[in-house]
């Protein structure tokens, strides 16, 4: 058995300072720890799939990051560790538990991951290894984990047997509410633009300052084919996970950080809106094109017909939401949005379709990841 102070204290001289996960009972020592420690930040996120791409967003910003997990949720995981980690070549160390282990005594729901949960990490080429059993060993196991972390550019995962920490106390101050936000109708029900004439638009308000991160699909080929810039980062998987990212990045740098959603995404991951509203980051623009279609796999209709993501983003927090239907209302709730602190959720109703010529960014993702990063630092 570890002690949780050990194993943070060890993480952090191993330069590891930002976390996220979701809870086990199996973790709740080191989470615990994690939560009560002064020096490390740590989000809680609504899924675990949110939490890697949270990871992903800090590690863009020059963080080194830790995600935290029930291996239950570790098919929450996949998705963006296969679509997302893999491609831009993003690490992080994965401490993942093993419920359900063979010969553990555990729920129904446990049995069939904790037989296969290391072939699950195999498959996926995430390498592995249990968590130490006694304080000395942490050391030199987070320095092989820190090295193949670096190595690969890919994440990495310590797995946690049940008892393998002690246990610690939380010292966490109870959560404040964020405060009600406001919200703008700015609709006109005319024409509705297009996302390339939307796009057009917002290239030509944003700073040179500003990071933009591009859901995938389309949305992230138009705004390539239009301009391509060190600031752009185009998701080209991990459907959802676009908005977890940003809010990564906006976390740990102070220069706007604009997100580009689509409807199907973000009906996708719709518990990353709350986790934006509960931490709040000011320099976060969340614009949603919403075309009510899934556009880049034939056009099959999304349920966005019937969402209000302004009052929904309101809701859960956002300072500031409003809801446009033209390049007008867009354009003004846009210019706001950057003169103003959020975060902001600006849903625009868009057309159906796309850019004749629509290009794919040539651009390998590696690259765009860190072109992105170094435009971070600078």
């Amino acid at each position: 058995m570890i002690q949780a102070r050990r194993l943070l204290a060890e993480a952090k001289a191993q330069g590891f300072d930002f976390f996220s996960g979701v809870p086990c009972s199996f973790l709740t020592p080191v989470i615990n720890r994690v939560i009560s420690d002064q020096e490390t930040e740590y989000v809680g996120a609504a899924s675990e799939g949110e939490a890697v791409a949270i990871a992903a967003g800090a590690w863009l910003a020059g963080r080194e990051t830790v995600v935290m997990c029930q291996n239950s949720g570790l098919g929450n995981t996949i998705n963006p560790l296969t679509s997302l980690n893999w491609p831009f070549r993003i690490p992080t160390l994965l401490i993942v538990t093993w419920r359900g282990q063979p010969g553990l005594k555990d729920g129904p729901q446990h049995e069939l991951m904790g037989r296969i949960m290391s072939d699950l990490l195999d498959d996926i080429a995430v390498p592995h290894r249990l968590l130490p059993a006694s304080d000395a060993e942490i050391g030199p196991s987070l320095e092989v984990a820190r090295a193949a972390l670096r190595n690969s550019d890919l994440p990495f995962a310590f797995i946690v047997e049940k008892g393998a920490v002690a246990p610690e106390t939380l010292e966490e101050v109870a959560r404040t509410p964020p405060p009600s936000g406001s919200y703008t109708d700015l609709t006109s029900k005319g024409p509705r633009p297009t996302r390339a004439a939307t796009l057009e638009t917002l290239l030509a308000l944003v700073p040179d300052e500003v990071a933009l991160i591009a859901t995938t699909g389309k949305c992230g080929r138009e705004l390539f084919t239009l301009a391509d810039r060190q600031q752009h980062l185009y998701q080209v998987g991990s459907m959802g996970c676009a908005s977890a990212m940003g809010l990564g990045v906006a976390l740990n740098v102070e220069r706007p950080v604009v997100v580009i959603d689509g409807d199907g995404a973000a009906l996708m991951k719709m518990g990353t809106l709350a986790t934006i509203g509960a931490y709040a980051p000011a320099n976060l623009i969340h614009v949603l094109l919403d075309n009510g279609v899934h556009d880049s796999t034939g056009g099959q209709a999304t349920v966005s017909t019937g969402v209000d993501f302004a009052r929904v983003a309101q809701a859960c927090g956002y300072r500031r939401c409003a809801s446009a239907d033209d390049l007008a209302g867009f354009e003004q709730a846009f210019s706001k949005a950057l003169s103003t602190e959020g975060p902001h959720l600006i849903h625009l109703r868009i057309r159906p379709g796309s850019m004749e010529k629509l290009d794919r960014p040539t651009v390998a993702p590696r690259d765009v990841a860190r072109r992105f990063r170094d435009f971070l630092r600078n």
